[in-house]
């Protein structure tokens, strides 16, 4: 497959930022990785396999630094992940129509961004825990795992609104959570498509991809953003992955060549 030189050194920077901003915050960036590159690439396997390598490169960054901090309690995290990762495998095994597949993208992607505004704009400090039956944290990983392999996101973005809505424990608990969330289930999403003969690259610039996102991963969990807020962080993707949503949504799930 071969982008323009113009639209990769576009693509690069694109990434860098994503990482950047999405590993401040704990996440892996998948969701917006999907949404870049539904513009510019046509083949979803492509997508869906490009868009996991990249969430594994930057979360495996911040996963070292979360366990190195305390935060990232594994035996804690292991009801979640128990049941995310065959699930997680089982979604990404699914060999999907294309408009079925970005249909699923487009829905995810506005799912995220709206989760992201009500995380952002809607949602308390998180002053008083609560404590909830280990089976919900099973339902929950394993729920969120399909959707993940599904689509080709760890699936950090769905979980960490909802304990922070449930109030499951501190924003850098839930936020090492996430991290370690997205690290299992983007490796296992990789395995399934492997597995059904899925797995789709673009080479060589797929190197150049994950060496932007190694930077930008690396830069977002080691500085300040300085004036840039988590919370303006997150609204600002999210009002960039709701609206590519909306436009693979149109142009690439319902094909209306309304955006083009």
């Amino acid at each position: 497959m071969s982008i323009a030189s113009g639209d990769f050194i576009l693509l690069l920077f694109s990434f860098f930022i994503v990482a950047t901003l999405y590993s401040a915050v704990g996440f892996g960036g998948g969701s917006s990785y999907l949404a870049i590159l539904a513009l510019v690439i046509t083949s979803f396997l492509t997508i869906r396999s490009t868009a996991l390598l990249c969430n594994l490169v930057v979360v495996s960054g911040s996963c070292i630094l979360f366990y190195k901090s305390g935060h990232l309690h594994i035996r804690k995290f292991l009801p979640f992940v128990i049941t995310s990762i065959p699930l997680a495998f089982l979604g990404a095994s699914f060999r999907l129509e294309e408009h079925i597949f970005f249909i699923i993208l487009a829905l995810a992607l506005i799912t995220s961004a709206l989760a992201l505004i009500y995380q952002s704009t809607m949602l308390k400090p998180n002053n008083k825990l609560k404590k909830y039956p280990v089976y919900l944290s099973y339902l929950l990983g394993g729920a969120i795992g399909l959707l993940s392999g599904l689509v080709g996101i760890g699936g950090g973005i769905f979980l960490a609104p909802v304990l922070h809505h449930m109030k499951w424990d501190k924003p850098i608990v839930i936020a090492a959570l996430a991290s370690f969330f997205i690290l299992v289930n983007s490796i296992s999403g990789i395995g399934g498509l492997f597995w059904s003969d899925s797995f789709r690259i673009f080479w060589p610039e797929i190197l150049g991809l994950l060496f932007a996102v190694l930077l930008g991963g690396q830069l977002g969990v080691r500085i300040s953003i300085g004036k840039l807020s988590a919370k303006r962080i997150k609204l600002l993707t999210a009002f960039l992955v709701l609206f590519v949503g909306v436009r693979v949504l149109v142009n690439n799930g319902l094909q209306i060549n309304l955006f083009s």
